[in-house]
């Protein structure tokens, strides 16, 4: 079985999994924390296509999520469009804004790229706080934002929504396995190694670089359209610089350059405050000491630890095996 079969294969087991895991929980507000975990999810695995294979950092990815949730919301509750092109518009202004924005801007490298995307995650977050009459401000969006419907289908319980997230992340895997496999993705990992190579061997480095961005905004808009319409609520606080900062942990956490170490790396990072609330007073020191403790024992992230889990335990088991044989062998000889 190829890595493509292998990786379309996991896809489909890990939704599965992911399918009972709410019938495994006792409470349903776990349920509004797995949909979130599911937003997030989908979020860093276009982020990971941008900084894991293509090499390039983004610190304004939380902008996207931004411009996404407000133009949906805004088209559906403010101006009272249908749904499907609240949606539609919701995805197509951070895709076209990524294209606007990313043609100057891949120019640039290292610092000089993660300081420019900066400036425009700053700036989006500034426009959403001084636009009052169009934003909400800073008191957030004032409008009510309907619930997601589909094909006359309104998604109202946590737990149709929570599939729907799923899916959409699911499938958003798979496309994604599907650019890293294609020839495209064997482009973007030359171009990671060196961009200069890239283009001796004839690689369109200007082109590749602007697609991945133009398409890891389209994944963060989808999550900021599932995400509006969730909440019912959003305000600028939530797609902050902090957030982008939050979002590029999660790639490194969860391991650059493997789309399951990033959803893994999102989930845990969405998760692992609620588990922390029991400690209220020190809920912020043990969060920074698993983050250190992770990086220190898992410097490649959850992918790169699982896979050196996997490598020991071959080991052991051959050297059992090799010992095995050996103790065999002298007690045929004796």
């Amino acid at each position: 079985m190829g890595a493509y079969s292998k990786d379309m294969l996991t896809a489909l087991v890990v939704g599965g999994l992911l399918a009972v895991l709410p019938f495994m929980l006792g409470n349903d507000y776990y349920v509004t924390v797995l949909i979130l975990c599911a937003i997030n999810g989908l979020i860093v695995v276009g982020l990971n296509l941008l900084l894991g294979y293509a090499g390039q950092i983004s610190l304004g990815h939380a902008a996207f999520f931004g411009l996404a949730a407000y133009t949906s919301s805004i088209m559906t509750s403010t101006l009272e469009m249908p749904m499907g092109v609240g949606i539609a518009a919701g995805i197509a202004l951070p895709a076209l804004v990524a294209l606007l924005i990313g043609i100057p801007t891949l120019k640039l490298t290292g610092n000089y790229l993660a300081m420019a995307t900066l400036g425009f995650g700053i700036i989006v977050y500034i426009f959403f706080n001084e636009t009052i009459s169009l934003t909400g401000g800073p008191s957030g969006f004032e409008g009510l934002i309907p619930r997601l419907s589909l094909f006359g289908y309104e998604f109202e319980s946590d737990l149709s929504y929570y599939y729907l997230a799923t899916c959409v992340l699911v499938l958003g895997v798979m496309l994604a396995v599907g650019v890293v496999h294609s020839k495209t993705g064997r482009a973007l990992k030359a171009i990671h190694t060196s961009e200069k190579a890239a283009q001796c061997m004839g690689v369109d480095v200007a082109r590749h670089k602007l697609f991945t961005f133009v398409l890891s905004a389209i994944y963060a808009a989808a999550a900021g359209v599932l995400y509006a319409h969730y909440l019912t609520f959003i305000a600028p606080s939530s797609f902050g610089f902090m957030f982008s900062v939050e979002l590029i942990v999660m790639v490194v956490l969860g391991g650059m350059g493997s789309l399951w170490g990033s959803v893994a790396g999102a989930y845990f990072l969405t998760m692992l405050p609620e588990f922390l609330r029991a400690f209220e007073d020190i809920e912020i020191i043990l969060f920074g000491a698993i983050l250190v403790a992770c990086m220190m024992f898992m410097p490649q992230g959850f992918a790169g630890g699982l896979k050196a889990l996997v490598r020991v335990l071959r080991a052991a088991g051959k050297s059992r095996q090799a010992a095995g044989t050996a103790e065999e062998k002298v007690a045929e000889d004796g």
